[in-house]
């Protein structure tokens, strides 16, 4: 039993250091992470997006307290990683 908790313990300090997505600065423009809630306000379809697995691992971790998934799926689910390859203008360095 003490080794299954000090696994348990071990896994999520390390999901502790893999989660949280971050605000990028894209060519001048700050763009923020988006979720299933704020989606239509937030997401820019001309910036590439990919999924914050730490958010979802402790969404299904905190499944119980309700407000933790609730965050983390509808306001903080994806994060801006770049421009898209066909919306670049040519010559640009991004």
């Amino acid at each position: 039993m003490k080794r299954f908790l000090s696994v348990i313990l071990i896994i999520s300090f390390l999901t502790v250091f893999c989660s949280c997505g971050s605000t990028k600065v894209i060519g001048g423009t700050e763009y923020d992470t988006y979720g299933f809630f704020n989606q239509l306000e937030k997401r820019n379809p001309d910036i590439k997006y990919k999924v914050i697995v730490g958010n979802i691992v402790w969404s299904v971790i905190l499944c119980e307290t309700i407000i933790a998934p609730i965050y983390f799926l509808g306001f903080s689910m994806y994060e801006p990683t770049g421009i898209k390859q066909n919306n670049m203008p040519k010559g640009s360095i991004y």
